[in-house]
Formats: structure tokens, sequence, C-alpha cells
């Protein structure tokens, strides 16, 4: 179990949502916003998201003088790690992963000038038999997002998905 802090602000929510092409001005505009059913502005629906950023080790971001593994469909920078046997046996043996699906709850609107902290849980494991990948083995990953007063925010919950082996391309 991991926990992280994630400050919340005006400026965070405008960007994110430029940056994922949302130009609805409940995320930007304080006039416009107070007269909405949310009386203020508020953060787009994938927001909670941005924590990641705040996390100094966030596998997914390049850091300053280390290799990267790159986003595409090769690696970039850095030859893939060998597997250990521990995650051979919980994960396949060198397989492909994937983020499956992502899903967010909101139990209120979250606003500029909350402080969040993360905290993230296993959720489930279950395993399903592929056509041409073999074994699919998924995880559950669950993240609860709590404000600076200790009240539940969002849930999220993320699935990845391991396979047995990698899918050759015809």
């Amino acid at each position: 179990m991991a926990e992280k802090k994630f400050p919340v602000e005006a400026t965070h929510i405008m960007m994110f949502a430029r940056s994922v092409g949302d130009e609805n001005p409940v995320y930007y505009d304080e006039d416009y916003a107070k007269k909405t059913e949310s009386g203020g502005i508020i953060a787009p629906p994938t927001f909670a998201q941005a924590s990641a950023q705040f996390e100094p080790n966030f596998v997914l971001r390049p850091q300053v003088g280390k290799p990267w593994m790159g986003s595409g469909k090769t690696p970039t920078g850095t030859p893939p790690k060998p597997k250990t046997e521990g995650e051979k046996k919980e994960g396949g043996g060198g397989g492909g992963g994937l983020h499956a699906e992502q899903h967010f709850e909101y139990h209120r609107p979250l606003r500029p000038g909350d402080v969040l902290s993360v905290t993230i849980l296993p959720g489930k494991k279950w395993e399903k038999e592929g056509k041409r990948s073999g074994k699919l083995k998924f995880s559950e990953t669950i993240s609860e997002y709590r404000d600076q007063k200790g009240e539940l925010v969002i849930t999220a919950r993320g699935v990845g998905v391991v396979t047995e082996r990698v899918v050759e391309q015809k």
C-alpha cells in the first residue's frame, strides 16, 4: 500500500482540460462556473489520473539523465528489463502488458484548494485463456482519493492485463 499527496490548483485543472481538448468553461471560468449546478470550478472526470505526476518515481514519466522505456510499440532509450522468477509467476513469462480499463467513481466534485491523499490498494485478480496470447492475467488496482478532511472524494479502479506470451504480428 502506498500513499502520496496531490494538491489541486485551478491552473492544474485548466491545463488538464486544455490538454485533453475539453473547452468547457466550468473548468476555468469562475464566473461561468458559479452559475452552473456545480457552483464553482470543478475538475474534469479523469483529472485524478494526473496525480501520478506528483509521484517522484512515476515509471511512465521521463526522468532527466535516465534512459526511458518510451511509450510506443518498441522501447526507446533502454532495453527491456528481464523478468525475475517472481514476476514470471505473477505476470506470465515474457508477454506484454496492457492498461485494460479505468473507472472513476466521484463521491463529490473535485475542486481547487483540495489536497488529496491517494492510497493505492490491491484489487481482484483473475485469469482468462486468450486465443493467441495464451493465459491472460488480469489485476485490479484501487486508488482512494481523500481530501484534506479525510473524506473520500474519488475511488478509481484500474485493470491491467499481462499476456503469457507475446503475440507475433502477421
